[in-house]
């Protein structure tokens, strides 16, 4: 599975530009003090001046609580707000990614990935899609690497609910590469204590995961089995390039 083979990259590389110095410059920009805000206000933005209960049930897995006086202490319009968190991923993939010769060519095929995947339920994949590409490869990529963990993401949102859970249950046992589940909860602004994760609630989670993998795989059908491995094999190296100093 071409899905499998990459997420962790996409997950990694596409994520890693919200907690960057050009990130904290973006939320400094707000004029409101924090993480939340700048980036509830940011990667939303693309949603629109919407109500934060639709950035919630776009983000899924964050407490209601901390998006909303979030996303509403920021004066900054919506659209402006996703240009300039948009232009905070350009300029660290320019940083991170000025050693990778073949950007043209990984976001060429991200591209294609990205555009055959469908946008029912996945609004917040749907509205970053939408954002116009810069012209420059390192930029590109970091852009198009967002789009597309935009669009696991929201997938993997819908298959956990498909299986019964809860998004705070899931990132209990999920947690992320830097936290276990419940200290990742917290900072996704859940509060402790938090419940016990049952045996059938893990199996179920597994079960999620594996759908997620499944949902993707089809938007992949967009390149042949020779340029899917060579994807694997660009994310691979573009992965290693912007981790490695």
């Amino acid at each position: 599975m071409t899905a499998a083979a990459v997420k962790q990259q996409v997950l990694e590389l596409g994520g890693a530009f919200m907690m960057s110095r050009e990130a904290r410059a973006f939320g400094d920009s707000t004029g409101v003090p924090g993480f939340y805000p700048g980036y509830a206000r940011g990667r939303g933005g693309v949603l629109g001046e919407v109500d934060a209960d639709v950035v919630t049930a776009a983000f899924g897995f964050f407490a209601p609580d901390c998006i909303r006086p979030a996303w509403e202490s920021v004066p900054m319009p919506a659209e402006a707000a996703a240009t300039g968190y948009l232009a905070a991923c350009h300029d660290f993939g320019r940083r991170r990614l000025a050693g990778f010769a073949q950007a043209d060519r990984l976001v060429e095929l991200l591209q294609r990935v990205n555009a055959a995947a469908p946008t029912p339920a996945l609004g917040l994949f749907a509205g970053w899609r939408a954002m116009p590409l810069p012209a420059d490869g390192p930029a590109a990529v970091l852009q198009a690497t967002h789009v597309l963990r935009e669009l696991r993401g929201g997938l993997h949102l819908l298959a956990v609910l498909a299986q019964g859970l809860t998004p705070l249950q899931a990132i209990l046992i999920a947690g992320s590469p830097i936290a276990d589940g419940p200290t990742q909860a917290q900072r996704l602004g859940w509060t402790a204590p938090f419940e016990e994760i049952t045996d059938d609630q893990r199996v179920r989670w597994a079960a999620a995961e594996k759908l997620t993998d499944e949902l993707i795989e089809p938007c992949f059908d967009a390149l042949d089995d020779t340029e899917r491995a060579e994807l694997a094999t660009l994310m691979t190296e573009a992965h290693r390039v912007a981790f490695t100093r």
